[in-house]
């Protein structure tokens, strides 16, 4: 059973969410918060597998709680909800920690299956959309490798690059001669050396670092 907390200041959509997601039998939503505060509040009682959250909102924003939950709980993912289809909205919900982002008005099976996606550790934005996000606002921070990078062996270090690159399971697979299982088992230990919660910091990581540039 996948547990959810609802923060967004507005009743009528969480209600709304709440009718989508309790019609699933694996999805149980355990609380709801009208404001970032009490998003955090709520994340650090319940300690949900996902928070939806809006990205605007009264006082803390969305962001700013995203921020506060994903630095001290690893194993609560953040899905970003929002209305405005905006670059660098987007961009600062990866930076804070969320782990996707999708819009109000995504059909309820988006919405379903994107929550599945995150708990299950994969992208639910598109590959193609998070390297131009990275690309358009990535700057050169710290240069060089990240900690935990010199630990990955030789495999790890392709299968890392290829995922910043954005590419699926499948497609490392072919490129590597891999299995979809291998290269899984491949991607969790680069998570894991590298202290990233998911493929989506991953990416945000290897440009941040240097270790792969925008138009490469």
């Amino acid at each position: 059973m996948t547990t959810i907390v609802l923060a967004d200041d507005q009743e009528l959509v969480r209600a709304g969410l709440r009718m989508i997601l309790t019609a699933e039998p694996d999805l149980l939503v355990l609380g709801e918060a009208a404001d970032g505060a009490a998003a955090v509040d709520l994340a650090h009682s319940i300690r949900p597998d996902v928070v939806l959250m809006d990205i605007r909102m009264p006082g803390l924003d969305g962001i700013e709680a995203t921020r506060r939950i994903t630095g001290s709980l690893d194993a609560v993912r953040v899905v970003m909800l929002t209305t405005f289809d905006r670059s660098q909205l987007v961009y600062d919900s990866l930076l804070a920690g969320a782990s996707g982002f999708l819009l109000k008005d995504a059909p309820s099976e988006q919405l379903v299956s994107g929550i599945r996606a995150v708990v299950r550790g994969e992208e639910l934005l598109a590959p193609r959309i998070t390297r131009r996000l990275i690309e358009e606002f990535t700057r050169a921070g710290r240069q060089g490798p990240p900690p935990g990078y010199d630990r990955l062996t030789e495999r790890e270090v392709e299968v890392f690059e290829l995922v910043a690159r954005g590419r699926s399971n499948a497609e490392i697979a072919g490129e590597l001669f891999l299995s979809i299982q291998t290269v899984k088992t491949h991607v969790a230990r680069v998570l894991a050396k590298l202290g990233v919660r998911d493929r989506v910091q991953a990416v945000v990581l290897a440009y941040e670092s240097g270790l792969v540039r925008p138009g490469e």
